[in-house]
């Protein structure tokens, strides 16, 4: 039988029924830990906010200025190279027959439909579309009033351009009508004054019919804006030019063009020669981006000679044919940007691996602080993957949120060119987006790996770990041998190669590889000199120098990450630091072979002399140090040492002050000599007219010596007859850098007047110019500082050099980070140390020493190490990189300058070496000085089972 239900127990009357048991609340761990270390997290943030930020702007940075310098390239261009023109034959046929197709309505509607068949990307401005009719070959002006310099008719282009009045003012007469049988036309100013022409003069000009066809002008126009497209195309259309036409001798004639209206524009068909129809688009870049270079090259291509011109061609009822100069420019920015990117891009590694060392310390750092914790939670059956869980947990919330701000500031901050508010898609958003997220996933990774390393079996508590015990295991050995393969591996590649492979990026990360393996050498050496010091320091009064060095020894093997990062962090500033000096320093020897001289006053035409008192007006100038006259004559014919069988030669000839020219040649570094090669012969100026055997000594370029031979040679030149001997022989010289010359003593010759003035000294150029404008206006003032700026134009060059400053600075604030997690990573181990020993009677200013020489070996080793890296890797990688593109990308007479070879700058080997050490020392005293106001009881009474 079943048993029966026990009656429920009801609690006595007056008694207060016990509440249920319930299981204890267990708070979430990762709240846990951020509110038990919020300083921590609140720096781990930090951290990744800045390192985010920056890997989310570098790449918007670089889209922002290569499309900056597309845009720059297209629109600073000339409207002549950068127009697109499609032009089409006329037939052989009357006005009447064809004339329709010719209206200007007609015209307009072939121009609208022709620019909406241009292919995308290329879009052009329809405010500067011209579209019109002219001759292909000129005609001849038969009129016997023309101007004819020397018998020869002027010849004439009609041209027919879409509207003139827009871009053009009526100065004089009225507009022109006329039809096809009485064509009218106006002439610009200009042309008006070259050619004798007024309203009512008639020009004839030869016909198919043989019956001269009479062209009426009508009126005369100025230009507006005459460096538009409208003008700048056709240059003749606005002012006349004397073309030379070389037979037996040169002969000029004039050449000009009559500008039709289009009422008369039909009336080309009744010239001789060939006559086209045109449609000109001047192209807009504001769209365009830097990633746009291969659709739009490849649009170009298509026009040019594809599917799309022959849809043009369709529209346009004739063979048409597309001439553009757009091309050429688009080639000219892919190999500026080609050759700078490989440059920036060890920039861009070099950082990013000084980077992802500082957050590993950072991870470091955290592991060391919760050893314990994690080794007693080890010990109680945590498991790894819990464990890992649990780190990851606490490093995704601080990482992830900051991570996400970062790239938010990044997208704010570096905004498209000219981009508003709405324009935030014209940069990419995933390279900014996948960059941030690798920082975010390192910052998360570090700290749970680590610790899942460490606390993969039961470790002995107490065991040394320091850098004098350690031993390297195999593995390590292994992946040291590895990263030294690929470092020689890289440095082999670009010195071979060069850095103009940009998909090569072991080759960009050749600086990084080769900082790496110093850093590992210098982590196996680095026992070595502190066992060759301590039996010395034994002998020293006092136990702070030895205990320093002991305590010095005794640092954790894991050293290295801090090692590494100040190594990395100074190569990257040594190798940035000489990018940029390498620069400015090929900018200063182009401006220097430009000008010969800090200034230089030159005449507007040649063998021009310089007035009386103006050597001395200039002298008088403020900031004027030196000043050396110089006599320059161009073109004069070289006698050669073989005969009159050997090819003509000309080079300029030069006379010289040798006193002051030998100065300035010393400072220029151009070809300097001594004073005593151009001794004068006592023989010149106008009494030794007649004394022509008389020997000049010389000195000669290469190819001019080679001219005249080691015998003395006759040379005939407007400053005289003379004999010259070739005494020495220079590549350059500061009067004529980049070009052949003959330099001789101004003293002996003839007629003797010097043409030029070469100036020494950081001259003010409003000074300068209005000290010449005294005396003559025919001289112009070239100053060196001016002529360097020129070569800053590019938004490619001023970009690439704005990454390299950011890449330096960013890598001198992770040198500081990484001191003080450093620093850090061992400051609870030394404030018990201190606190044991103040009481043992150490004061506090030899706690402070002792910090402080403790830090130091392991500083001195990186700065030791950085500035030897540094110091080999410059001229180890210097054959693969030439700076020339961004340096001198847009500058004139680029030919005038070998090249820009890197080279290795002190300031930037020495003062980051230097300001790490005393950047550490400064800490270890500040942390020294902060333990000595904090009191040691907890230090005392945590003990240390150590």
């Amino acid at each position: 039988m079943p048993r029966p239900s026990r009656p429920a127990e009801t609690a006595p009357a007056g008694r207060a029924t016990r509440p249920a048991r319930t299981a204890p609340v267990v708070a979430p761990w990762v709240r846990t830990r951020l509110r038990t270390a919020p300083r921590a997290a609140a720096a781990l943030a930090l951290l990744v906010l800045v390192t985010a930020y920056l890997a989310a702007a570098l790449p918007r940075a670089v889209d922002r200025y290569e499309t900056e310098g597309l845009r720059h390239d297209v629109a600073t261009a000339a409207p002549r190279d950068s127009v697109l023109e499609l032009n089409s034959p006329l037939p052989v046929t009357t006005a009447a027959e064809y004339g329709a197709n010719l209206t200007s309505a007609a015209l307009r509607k072939q121009s609208d439909a022709l620019r909406a068949l241009l292919p995308d990307p290329v879009r052009t401005d329809p405010a500067q579309a011209v579209h019109g009719v002219r001759t292909i070959d000129r005609v001849e002006g038969l009129d016997p009033w023309l101007p004819r310099p020397d018998g020869l008719s002027p010849q004439f282009v009609l041209s027919s351009p879409s509207d003139l009045s827009r871009h053009a003012t009526l100065r004089q007469g009225r507009a022109a009508g006329g039809t096809a049988l009485r064509p009218e036309a106006v002439v610009t100013v200009k042309t008006a004054e070259a050619l004798r022409l007024k309203p009512g003069s008639v020009v004839h000009v030869p016909s198919l019919s043989g019956e001269p066809l009479a062209v009426t002008v009508t009126g005369l126009v100025e230009p507006r804006g005459p460096e538009t497209a409208y003008w700048a195309v056709e240059p003749l259309l606005r002012a006349p030019t004397l073309a030379p036409l070389v037979e037996e001798e040169v002969k000029y004639y004039w050449q000009a063009a009559l500008l039709l209206s289009p009422s008369s524009a039909s009336s080309v068909l009744a010239t001789v020669g060939e006559k086209e129809v045109f449609f000109r688009f001047v192209p807009t870049a504001g769209h365009l981006t830097g990633r746009d270079t291969d659709r739009l090259s490849a649009a170009l291509a298509s026009a040019g000679g594809g599917p799309d011109l022959v849809r043009m061609r369709e529209a346009m009822g004739g063979n048409g044919v597309l001439t553009t100069g757009l091309d050429e420019i688009l080639d000219g920015y892919r190999s500026m940007r080609d050759a700078i990117a490989p440059v920036v891009a060890v920039a861009v590694f070099g950082i990013g691996a000084v980077a992802a060392v500082v957050l590993a310390m950072t991870g470091g750092l955290f592991t060391a602080r919760r050893d314990g914790e994690l080794a007693l939670l080890r010990s109680r059956g945590a498991s790894l993957t819990g464990i890992g869980l649990r780190l990851l947990g606490e490093t995704s919330a601080v990482a992830v949120p900051a991570a996400v701000l970062a790239l938010g500031l990044a997208v704010l901050t570096v905004r498209p060119p000219g981009g508003g508010p709405g324009a935030a898609g014209g940069i990419p958003f995933g390279p900014s987006l996948l960059a941030a997220s690798a920082v975010a996933l390192v910052a998360m990774l570090v700290l749970p790996l680590r610790a899942v390393v460490l606390h993969r079996r039961p470790r002995l508590h107490g065991g040394r770990d320091d850098l004098l015990t350690a031993r390297p295991s195999r593995r390590r050995t292994v992946l040291e041998l590895t990263l030294l393969v690929l470092a020689v591996g890289a440095v082999a590649s670009l010195r071979l190669r060069g850095a103009g492979d940009s998909g090569d990026h072991l080759v960009s990360a050749a600086p990084v590889l080769v900082g790496l393996i110093a850093a590992m050498v210098l982590v196996r050496v680095y026992p070595l000199p502190l066992r060759w010091l301590a039996r010395p320091a034994r002998r020293l009064r006092g136990a702070v120098g030895p205990l320093a060095l002991a305590r010095a020894g005794r640092s954790s093997s894991t050293g290295m990450l801090p090692l590494l990062a100040l190594v990395l962090a100074l190569t990257t500033a040594a190798f940035g630091g000489s990018v940029l000096a390498g620069v400015a320093d090929a900018r200063d020897r182009a401006a220097l072979l430009a000008t010969g001289a800090d200034a230089r006053i030159d005449g507007s035409a040649e063998w021009t002399p310089l007035p009386a008192g103006l050597a001395e007006a200039v002298r008088g100038t403020a900031g004027v140090r030196d000043l050396a006259p110089v006599q320059i004559e161009y073109g004069v014919d070289l006698p050669s040492h073989e005969g009159t069988t050997a090819r003509a030669m000309s080079a300029p000839l030069v006379g010289v002050d040798p006193a002051s020219y030998t100065r300035l040649a010393k400072r220029t570094g151009f070809g300097a000599f001594p004073a005593e090669l151009l001794a004068s012969t006592g023989k010149g100026g106008e009494g030794a007219t007649g004394d022509t055997g008389r020997v000049l000594p010389a000195i000669a370029s290469p190819s001019v010596a080679e001219r005249l031979g080691r015998k003395p040679m006759e040379v005939v030149a407007a400053a005289g007859t003379f004999r010259v001997k070739v005494v020495g022989v220079r590549p350059a010289t500061p009067a004529l850098p980049g070009e052949d010359f003959l330099l001789v003593n101004g003293a002996d010759l003839t007629r003797r007047a010097a043409t030029a003035l070469l100036v020494t000294g950081p001259v003010d150029g409003a000074a300068l110019r209005g000290a010449v404008r005294e005396r003559s206006d025919a001289f112009v003032v070239e100053l060196r500082s001016e002529e360097r700026a020129t070569y800053v134009d590019s938004p490619l060059q001023t970009g690439a050099e704005r990454i390299y400053l950011g890449a330096i600075g960013a890598g001198a604030g992770y040198a500081v980070v990484a001191v003080l997690l450093s620093l850090a990573q061992s400051a609870p181990e030394r404030n018990a140390l201190l606190a044991r020993l103040r009481t043992m009677g150490l004061t506090r200013r030899q706690g402070r020493r002792l910090l402080g020489l403790e830090a130091l070996p392991q500083a001195a080793l990186a700065a030791l190490g950085g500035v030897l890296v540094g110091w080999a890797t410059v001229p180890l990688l210097a054959p693969g990189i030439d700076l020339f593109r961004l340096a001198l990308a847009t500058a004139p007479g680029l030919a005038r300058l070998d090249g820009a070879p890197l080279r290795a700058d002190p300031w930037s080997l020495l003062v980051p070496a230097l300001a790490v050490v005393l950047l550490t020392a400064l800490a270890a005293v500040g942390q020294a000085w902060w333990a000595g106001r904090r009191g040691s009881i907890k230090e005392l009474r945590a003990g240390d089972a150590r």
